[in-house]
């Protein structure tokens, strides 16, 4: 089993300078959500406004996304980061640890460079704080270069003191054999966020995939839109398998939809460059119909841009960000925010603690992937908390919540 990378929202993996060379146009896979039909992708063949249908897409894993998005996960209704879809439970009696107590838990973040994954890293450092078992927490930030994290995983191999080994690869073939290696030792290996092109870790954990969060943006507009409307597609890098995937999951929707994206931009996930590129838009058409976005720690830049041009904003996607919910519930806007399950990060170390007991894991624990509507924005728009602040972290009941997240009581 090969396994792609699934997540890690800004990942700084360029495939090419061009977008011609990724491609054309493609990367927090669906049907219908409100008729239940299946969307396929259009062929590569069919002209559109779109452009070639990417090199990353893979069908089997954007149906079998299309089809986890409406599957009934197992575990506590209440609890998500402890939620399993379609689990195939394995044995991991041969790692238990020799002791109960005093476990180093080492993990080899690929990056700390965007809110996302300081939310996260958060979230894992107080789940592991509250854990009796673990003694110690390492942590080692590749600073998103693939040697460093190369290096740091071989130092926590021959060092000898890690009971287990967390790996949020910052590339997926580039650290696949580093990951191997890591397998190789007696020390059991569990890989999020990212994925290897390897089956040897423990577990590979995360949530559903970009196919299913482009594609619930997408539907939302073709749902909200008109046949003929004009939409802006904003995305961050290409040649980013997790945002070329996001890209995939939409651009048959909007094909078929019959709807006229008008521009496909890369923002670099800059606010000014992406506010700048609505503007540019907005001046150009004279106006837009949507906005859809791979990923919303942008989005109130975006929606800043048609303020700016003293126009109401037309129904936009966005994220699980603080700045943007709060922008929408006081902006009254016609939205939606696909997220990818920040709560992932504290189920690291649930995963951790599971196989040093030698508990039964799913062999690829694949978590659900919540969307934030307007019959749910309520519950997740938080006043208290940063603007930076992802609604979806799994940490609202654990100790030190919120001041730990930066939040007020």
């Amino acid at each position: 089993m090969t396994w792609r990378r699934m997540a890690g929202p800004l990942a700084l993996l360029a495939c090419a300078a061009t977008v011609a060379a990724c491609g054309t146009t493609d990367d927090k896979s669906s049907d219908s959500a409100t008729s239940g039909d299946s969307s396929k992708p259009a062929a590569s063949a069919t002209k559109s406004s779109t452009g070639e249908q990417s090199k990353f897409f893979n069908q089997a894993d954007y149906d079998k996304q299309l089809a986890q998005r409406t599957a009934t996960p197992e575990g506590p209704s209440d609890k998500p980061w402890l939620q399993m879809i379609d689990p195939q439970m394995i044995d991991t009696s041969k790692y238990k640890a020799k002791s109960g107590s005093g476990w180093n838990v080492c993990f080899s973040n690929a990056a700390s460079d965007n809110p996302w994954r300081q939310n996260g890293l958060t979230t894992m450092k107080q789940e592991a704080a509250n854990t009796k078992e673990i003694g110690k927490f390492t942590v080692v930030d590749a600073e998103a270069k693939d040697d460093k994290q190369i290096s740091d995983i071989e130092a926590m191999v021959s060092g000898g003191k890690c009971d287990i080994i967390l790996i949020a690869p910052n590339t997926t073939a580039t650290l696949t054999p580093a990951v191997e290696a890591a397998c190789k030792s007696d020390v059991p290996v569990i890989v999020f966020d990212r994925g290897v092109q390897t089956d040897c870790p423990v577990t590979f954990l995360h949530p559903i995939g970009g196919y299913a969060y482009g594609a619930d943006a997408a539907e939302f507009l073709r749902n909200k839109v008109k046949k003929g409307g004009k939409i802006l597609a904003l995305r961050i890098l290409p040649g980013v398998d997790v945002l070329e995937t996001r890209w995939s999951g939409a651009k048959g929707i909007f094909d078929k939809a019959g709807l006229n994206v008008v521009g496909v931009e890369f923002t670099d996930g800059d606010a000014a460059k992406t506010k700048s590129i609505v503007s540019d838009y907005i001046q150009r058409e004279g106006s837009l119909d949507g906005v859809w976005m791979d990923a919303g720690a942008t989005a109130v830049a975006a929606v800043e841009a048609f303020e700016d041009a003293g126009q109401d904003v037309p129904p936009i996607t966005g994220e699980d960000q603080n700045d943007f919910l709060m922008k929408w519930k006081d902006q009254g806007l016609t939205a939606i925010a696909p997220t990818y399950s920040n709560f992932q990060w504290r189920t690291a170390i649930i995963a951790a603690t599971k196989i040093l007991k030698g508990e039964q894991v799913p062999k690829e624990w694949i978590l659900p992937q919540p969307v934030v509507t307007q019959d749910n924005l309520d519950q997740n728009v938080k006043p208290k908390m940063p603007p930076l602040y992802y609604a979806n972290c799994g940490c609202e009941d654990m100790p030190g919540w919120p001041e730990k997240w930066g939040g007020k009581q």
